[in-house]
């Protein structure tokens, strides 16, 4: 028989499923960053275009491959209108152990916002429409309620060996499991202090995740292994926004800031490595996926 007689279309040719679907949720229960993996990026960008237009969603940015919608917890009534506004996010609630989200659409909107995200990875459980052609469909989709865990990393190398953005990137993926989901890797460039490495950097990995401590330990543990520095600073930020970190991170990018000024912020972090590179670890944080603004001098 011909290969091409052969089926190249494997599951449902009309449904794109999402690799995975992730949530986290702050403290008081009311705000939420919903993270979608992708794999077709024609698609994502069609639904960034239209879903920030849904009333919960606050904001909407491209991360790597992954989509990341700032909402409120909450539900609305969607108007949907083809073509202006064919498909949003009309649900968002946050309970004990889990995050609930509810997408509606239209045509080839319903598809993806039914099937294709029901069927994703990270789903515990979905209530589903029929979907397709000219349909309005939608899904409930439910999730781990994951915690916020950015962890800051500087000082691992030295003049003859070493790169501290490498190494934090490859224990961030051997960290990596189902309840801990690496989301995103972030230089921020400091002020070139005379006793800098060479181009004065340091990282931030950002995690969700059901168990901070194990996670922060087991990079604690990489680091202290793989580190070729004695004055390696590892830290941890564990909350949803660490925005309390910024007017510190930002001074380190102006100037060279002094021990003093980090006693300021310790309350906010959890400390496991405390060598001179503290500084930069503690003040990469508050910079994750703001790539721009954390690569300026």
């Amino acid at each position: 028989m011909s290969a091409y007689n052969e089926p190249f279309l494997p599951g449902n040719p009309y449904s794109v499923i999402y690799p995975e679907i992730l949530a986290v949720a702050s403290e008081d229960k009311k705000r939420i960053e919903l993270i979608e993996r992708f794999d077709c990026i024609g698609g994502a960008m069609w639904v960034r275009q239209h879903y920030v237009k849904s009333p919960l969603v606050k904001s909407s940015k491209i991360v790597g491959n992954t989509q990341r919608f700032m909402l409120d917890a909450g539900i609305v009534s969607l108007d949907l209108k083809g073509s202006y506004f064919p498909a949003g996010i009309c649900g968002a609630k946050v309970e004990d152990e889990e995050i609930s989200v509810t997408y509606l659409g239209m045509g080839g909107g319903g598809v993806g916002a039914s099937v294709c995200r029901s069927s994703a990875g990270g789903v515990l459980r979905h209530r589903t429409d029929p979907c397709g052609g000219g349909k309005i469909a939608g899904s409930t989709i439910w999730l781990p309620k994951y915690t916020r865990v950015i962890i800051g990393l500087d000082d691992t190398d030295t003049p003859e060996n070493g790169a501290t953005w490498t190494l934090a990137h490859n224990i961030s993926k051997a960290v990596e499991d189902e309840n801990s989901r690496y989301l995103s890797h972030t230089i921020t460039q400091l002020f070139p202090v005379p006793y800098r490495t060479k181009n004065c950097v340091a990282v931030a990995c950002e995690f969700a995740t059901t168990e901070p401590e194990r996670l922060i330990d087991r990079f604690e543990d990489y680091v202290r292994k793989y580190t070729l520095s004695d004055s390696t600073g590892l830290c941890a930020y564990i909350g949803f926004d660490p925005s309390p970190l910024s007017e510190y991170a930002c001074s380190v990018k102006k100037g060279e800031v002094k021990k003093e000024s980090f006693d300021k912020i310790r309350k906010f972090l959890e400390i496991r490595m405390e060598g001179q590179g503290i500084i930069g670890a503690a003040a990469s944080i508050p910079f994750y996926t703001n790539y721009d603004e954390a690569l300026t001098i």
